[in-house]
């Protein structure tokens, strides 16, 4: 038996709506409709088209056809505020705006940082939700607010009529216990967030509705289609995702963002690890991910708009001839989340801390590679410290498994076994806690199993030279 899974699959700069279709011993994946996910910047700050999105996935619905079960997947933190009708107040505003700035340390007057880590395990970043909604508080539209759904959550609701907050992406708020994988409520009650704003718990593999009648006729379905709570913050689909076949393995979900960390039982929420800036997101199968954001592709990404999206592969092979760690920047650096001027931001960076400055598109392209291996080696061996793991091989997943190159630095940067594989990593474990919840796939070992046999995978070595990635590491930390 075969049964076919629609997997939206909605990233920071496009969406997409995949097939899968499983049976015994058998995954395949094939993309039915891409559509761009572009922000607009309106007079009051930068805001998601969401409207825009949901068009995107009822046209993805059409084109894929005739499907067993959906789910959805995307970015985290961001959400949508609803009125008492269940009317969304205004288009969601985008984690990039700078609404949040210096919202943190307000925040932190009330608990301090250490006991809001002892308490959600959270790394520090300038938009967790919990500092929109306090930036949010004092406005008209958040005075309305009776409902807050993040992104997967209200496209959910507005294909099913069905309210709940998946519990992978609750995670990223800033607002759930790791160790109770519930609300804080105590916290909660001392910054004044009322948690009846949110939506029931739901876990990944859990029924979230049937698709609505006017939905299928939109998308010329036949009903009953279910729509099934998946691993809706997107890292944690990709994270269940990886292909490994040792619990001894660390993983980099690489694409806008680069995820780098280890798979727990447990949270780890020393004052060190609160230092080193890593956070403890739920998994799958009562896992933790503990893992340390970094910039990603973003800089290439910019970098490549702002010289009029040159041909990306011409690109990368220049930049293969480049030579090695002849400039690097910190890929965690806040001074790179805004969009625009990368390529100078870039320069600017490397001329400030008395490095060469990169000229050609080539030499900026190795700067941000290097980089972001050099940031990949520091995250995973952090990781390892950290959290007392050894760790035997790093499997990449994502879209920057097409980057060879980036592949291959990560390697030799972290004198390790590489193994990249499942480009399509968030849409793949989405579709298989579907087929889970339909009794076509087992426990995560099982799929990482199915995976294993059924994608194509890369295997990279590391190559001699650590000893210039410690000495790059090294003139980074001295800056």
């Amino acid at each position: 038996m075969r049964r076919a899974y629609a997997a939206v699959d909605l990233g920071a700069s496009s969406g997409r709506v995949m097939v899968g279709r499983v049976g015994p011993g058998t995954l395949e994946l094939s993309e039915a409709h891409r559509f761009p996910n572009r922000p607009v910047r309106v007079p009051e700050g930068l805001r998601w088209d969401v409207l825009g999105l949901y068009a995107g996935v009822l046209d993805g619905l059409r084109a894929a056809g005739q499907v067993d079960s959906m789910g959805i997947d995307g970015w985290a933190v961001d959400h949508g505020l609803l009125d008492a009708d269940g009317a969304l107040l205004g288009n969601p505003v985008h984690y990039r705006d700078p609404r949040t700035d210096g919202v943190a340390e307000k925040v932190w007057a009330s608990v301090p940082a250490a006991e809001l880590y002892a308490a959600t395990g959270l790394q520090y970043a300038p938009f967790n939700t919990l500092y929109q909604l306090t930036a949010a508080r004092a406005t008209a539209q958040f005075a309305h607010a009776r409902r807050l759904l993040l992104i997967p959550d209200l496209l959910t609701y507005w294909l099913t009529g069905e309210q709940g907050t998946e519990l992978t992406n609750a995670s990223t708020t800033q607002l759930i216990d790791p160790r109770t994988r519930s609300w804080a409520h105590g916290l909660a009650d001392r910054l004044g967030i009322d948690l009846s704003l949110f939506a029931p718990l739901r876990r990944p593999g859990d029924r979230a509705g049937l698709l609505r009648p006017g939905v299928l006729e939109d998308t010329g379905l036949t009903g009953p289609v279910p729509v099934t709570a998946v691993g809706s913050h997107d890292t944690a689909s990709a994270v269940a995702a990886v292909p490994a076949d040792t619990p001894r393995f660390a993983y980099i979900c690489t694409g806008t963002w680069s995820l780098a960390g280890l798979e727990l039982d447990a949270p780890v929420l020393t004052e060190e690890s609160r230092a080193a800036n890593f956070t403890n997101e739920l998994g799958l199968d009562g896992t933790v991910r503990y893992l340390r954001n970094i910039m990603g592709l973003w800089l290439l990404q910019e970098c490549v708009r702002a010289w009029g999206d040159p041909e990306l592969g011409g690109l990368l092979r220049e930049a293969a001839g480049v030579p090695a760690l002849r400039s690097v920047v910190d890929a965690g650096d806040e001074a790179f989340l805004a969009p625009g001027r990368m390529p100078e931001r870039i320069a600017e960076a490397c001329r400030a801390s008395g490095q060469p400055v990169p000229v050609t598109p080539a030499e900026t392209t190795r700067c941000i590679l290097d980089s972001l291996a050099l940031a990949h080696r520091r995250a995973v061996a952090d990781a390892r410290r950290l959290a007392d793991r050894p760790v035997d091989v790093v499997y990449v997943v994502g879209g920057g498994t097409r980057n060879a190159l980036l592949c291959q630095l990560t390697a030799d940067a972290c004198g390790l076994p590489v193994v990249a594989g499942a480009t399509e990593a968030a849409a793949l474990g989405n579709v298989l806690v579907q087929a889970r919840a339909d009794g076509l796939a087992g426990d995560l070992a099982d799929m990482r199993a199915l995976l294993a046999r059924t994608q194509p995978l890369t295997r990279y070595l590391p190559r001699a030279g650590t000893a210039r990635w410690r000495d790059a590491e090294a003139r980074l930390a001295a800056r």
